[in-house]
């Protein structure tokens, strides 16, 4: 019950302070970054995985039985990136540690492809399989998201000169914390399943 709680607050905060980046002028810490665009996109995105879970698990598999349980601690990481980034830009923390920026890049990631790879590790039976598969969605999303922000605002903005720097290193980081989530996973899942292995033998 607390983690739907907390994957619920994670949302609420993060769309509030998106709204306060549009709907109050004046305040420079939010100018060319495309909250406009942000306050549509981020809630889509937050909500995107938890409804694609519900749509497959919105009746239990073969017409009887209990549905699968919610995994919120899941849902909460994938949130967790977006109201970590909306608030380093509420307390503008972008301009003001030089570090910041690069430590989202890795932390965000790890937070992001950890709620992922907590959603598909039972599927996948072994450790290397878990830790690939999550570093290569993290990649991927890496890559994405790049190129969703060049469309809405490095093209047009003054960073775009240095935008490929900036974007090598960026997929760099990223996808190192997709490494770092893919271990921890699957270092976590690996145990879990030797734990479920020792009570299967005791039950027999």
């Amino acid at each position: 019950m607390r983690a739907k709680y907390a994957a619920l607050a994670v949302l609420l905060l993060t769309v509030g302070q998106l709204a306060v980046a549009v709907f109050i002028p004046g305040l420079e810490r939010f100018e060319g970054k495309a909250f406009g665009a942000r306050l549509v996109a981020y809630p889509i995105m937050m909500l995107v995985v938890p409804a694609g879970w519900w749509l497959m698990n919105r009746r239990p598999k073969g017409g009887a039985g209990e549905r699968p349980r919610v995994p919120w601690t899941a849902f909460t990481l994938i949130m967790l990136p977006f109201l970590i980034d909306v608030t380093g830009n509420t307390f503008d923390l972008y301009d003001t540690v030089d570090w910041f920026d690069d430590a989202l890049h890795f932390g965000n990631w790890a937070l992001l492809c950890g709620g992922i790879g907590l959603l598909i590790r039972d599927g996948l039976p072994q450790t290397w399989h878990r830790v690939m598969m999550i570093t290569g969605i993290g990649a991927i999303l890496a890559i994405a998201w790049e190129i969703g922000e060049w469309y809405t605002f490095i093209r047009h903005g003054p960073a775009l000169d240095t935008a490929y720097t900036d974007t090598l290193g960026d997929v760099t980081l990223r996808t190192t914390g997709a490494l770092l989530a893919g271990f921890v996973v699957g270092r976590r899942s690996r145990g879990a399943t030797a734990m479920t292995d020792v009570r299967a033998m005791r039950a027999g």
